[in-house]
């Protein structure tokens, strides 16, 4: 990883604070990521699971690194409670696939606290699979306070806000195809505030007590 801060094209500047990760470091990162997952699922009847929405990105260049035959199939959650920490997570979307006896390979775009993944995968081992592995493009071990690890991740990255390729902020930036961290003013935006979701709204608390800018540069996840 680049040790300075890269900045972001000129048009993103008033919102984007700095690049945490390139478009290109992300495409190297995700090829190696397919090479492991077909090591691992050589010759097995995979069905890839994607959380939606913030996943769609990663996803889909994932899935077209992937040469080995697999399933597809999504599930949906989203936090409710009046705005407190005890927010229900509820499932917006269930699945139409029978994974029963099947390896599922579960997709997130990040793993922050882990209440939501903790959550889809006690629900996912009802189902009874076969076998069932986690990948997430970002992994914020920090801010967990679920017992639960990816077993692939592209990049672990510090306490930060973060926006792009499929993460967004109000339903913003999606379409960045880099990672970058959202610029402080940003968040007293009162156009925003009450469009985020709660997840969004613990992530952004979180974010505002973390490391200065550079001060800790995201690094691939060792293999698993």
């Amino acid at each position: 990883m680049p040790k300075r801060v890269q900045k972001p094209p000129r048009h993103w500047r008033k919102e984007i604070d700095f690049v945490l990760i390139s478009q290109e470091q992300i495409a190297r990162r995700v090829r190696s990521l397919a090479r492991q997952i077909e090591k691992d699922f050589a010759g097995r009847d995979l069905v890839v699971v994607a959380l939606l929405n913030g996943t769609v990105v990663f996803l889909a260049d994932l899935l077209r690194q992937l040469s080995l035959p697999l399933r597809l199939d999504f599930i949906g959650v989203s936090s409710y409670g009046g705005g407190t920490e005890s927010a229900e997570l509820v499932f917006t979307k269930e699945l139409r696939l029978d994974v029963s006896g099947r390896d599922v390979l579960v997709v997130d775009d990040i793993l922050d606290t882990g209440k939501t993944l903790a959550q889809v995968r006690a629900k996912l081992q009802k189902l009874r699979p076969r076998r069932m592995r986690i990948c997430v493009l970002l992994d914020k071990p920090s801010r967990r306070v679920e017992s639960i690890n990816a077993h692939y991740v592209g990049f672990e990255i510090p306490n930060q806000f973060v926006v792009g390729y499929g993460l967004d902020y109000a339903e913003r930036y999606r379409n960045l195809p880099f990672v970058g961290v959202l610029h402080p003013a940003m968040y007293k935006n009162p156009d925003f505030i009450p469009l985020l979701s709660l997840k969004k709204r613990s992530l952004l608390l979180g974010a505002r007590t973390a490391t200065a800018p550079g001060s800790a540069a995201p690094r691939p996840s060792a293999s698993p």
